[in-house]
């Protein structure tokens, strides 16, 4: 069994490279089905969500090439539709992406439904409004989803109920090569949803207004194949910064791009924390100043993002006074409090709200990572607690954060994963 070993409550100095956004790779990788030629992907993070997604396009028949950069070639001449294994499909929530691109390739696709972090209902009824404003039938099993066209798919508009991310995405997928002007309004306007549509539009494609609540897809007959570098993790720097600031210590953090982070370093001012930013970097510094009770609300992009919602939660714990913390985007996203009450925070939830009364300082306790980000903020408030800290099923924690415990330990956090061998009955 692997475990987080953390010697909290030592300061942190010193510089940390961001590197490639989970959640661009991802749709990033499966839009390469729509190329049908050799893709180089670079800037990719080495996390098992991305391997996990190259190994179901190597299923379905693409060919992967790890170059010696560490960028990927990508080669989808040769892709089997319908044919991505339930096993695989079932591991992560970003595997619907090939409804999307089957979609806009085949005219069909059938798939298992995702998996991912567990925030209760996550329902795809966004993605299915706009395949069907397409002219695909959908039909629903227990496990899985069907996706067709006796009549061929049509270009078309779509209004979302609500901007999100994944419907975005699986309809621009569907549309990029579908004849005549799709319009999507109410679109999510997340800086992965840009990325994704400057890598469509360096292949060929004609996609405009990502970024913004209108998007416009006129499509193509073909794409072609090119080299592309993804966004930095955004997600992953507000880790890192907040990391900073709940443990009086000052992190620049590298190769970001500072707008991406503008509502999380709003948040850290209005708490007292010291920002810099630079053109490609921020620093982050807190010496010992107390940390104000705020209000947060998580909310689709330019607001505070939902992914960083259990990091700034342990922020919360530290901070003078009550806080509140409300989600605005999941439904379950505060399963990780219980393991933030083991080490002493004070947590009320009520449906969607966290109401938090803060402490100069929280205590070590064997923990565990119920999530992904989950598992990022059981790090933080290990490295800002004095003593020993635990943390068990760090898997989620591999999912999607690239070197995570080398990166702390360069910066002076005293902490390692240990394996510890399994305990039976009978002591074997």
């Amino acid at each position: 069994m692997k475990k987080i070993y953390i010697n909290g409550g030592k300061p942190l100095l010193g510089s940390i490279e961001v590197g490639g956004m989970k959640n661009a790779a991802l749709p990033i990788l499966f839009s390469t089905i729509l190329v049908e030629d050799k893709c180089i992907i670079e800037n990719l993070p080495k996390i098992s969500d991305i391997k996990t997604t190259l190994n179901i396009l190597t299923a379905m028949g693409a060919k992967i090439r790890e170059l010696s950069n560490g960028s990927i070639e990508v080669d989808t001449k040769v892709i089997n539709c319908g044919s991505m294994p339930d096993e695989l499909a079932h591991t992560m929530r970003g595997s619907y992406y090939v409804l999307g691109a089957e979609l806009g390739r085949f005219g069909w696709s059938e798939a298992a439904f995702p998996g991912g972090c567990d925030f209760g209902s996550r329902p795809m009824d966004q993605h299915i409004k706009g395949f069907e404003a397409l002219g695909a039938t959908v039909i629903e099993n227990e496990d899985s989803i069907k996706c067709s066209s006796e009549n061929g798919l049509k270009a078309a508009s779509v209004y979302l109920d609500v901007a999100s991310v994944g419907a975005t995405i699986n309809i621009m997928l569907a549309a990029t090569k579908l004849e005549g002007l799709t319009i999507i309004d109410n679109a999510a306007r997340e800086p992965h949803v840009v990325d994704l549509a400057n890598f469509l539009n360096s292949c060929g494609a004609d996609i405009s207004g990502a970024g913004t609540e209108v998007i416009k897809i006129r499509g193509v007959k073909t794409l072609h194949g090119v080299s592309y570098a993804i966004i930095p993790d955004m997600i992953e720097a507000g880790t890192f910064m907040i990391a900073a600031a709940a443990t009086n210590s000052t992190l620049t953090i590298t190769n970001v791009i500072p707008k991406h982070l503008e509502s999380i370093t709003a948040k850290l001012l209005e708490m007292g924390v010291t920002v810099t930013e630079l053109d490609d970097a921020v620093i982050v510094s807190r010496n010992g100043t107390p940390l104000k009770r705020i209000r947060v609300k998580t909310i689709f992009y330019p607001g505070f993002p939902t992914d960083m919602q259990p990091q700034i939660c342990v922020l919360l714990c530290l901070a003078e006074g009550q806080s509140t913390l409300t989600e605005g985007v999941f439904d379950n996203r505060f399963k990780y409090t219980d393991e933030l009450i083991r080490m002493g925070a004070n947590i009320t939830v009520q449906g969607r709200t966290a109401t938090i009364e803060g402490k100069p300082e929280l205590h070590c306790a064997n923990i565990r990572a119920v999530d992904l980000r989950g598992g990022a903020a059981m790090v933080i408030a290990g490295l800002a607690t004095k003593g020993v800290t635990w943390i068990d099923d760090i898997y989620h924690i591999e999912r999607g954060y690239v070197d995570l415990i080398e990166k702390l330990r360069a910066v002076g956090a005293d902490i390692k994963k240990v394996d510890i061998p399994d305990i039976t009955p009978n002591g074997n």
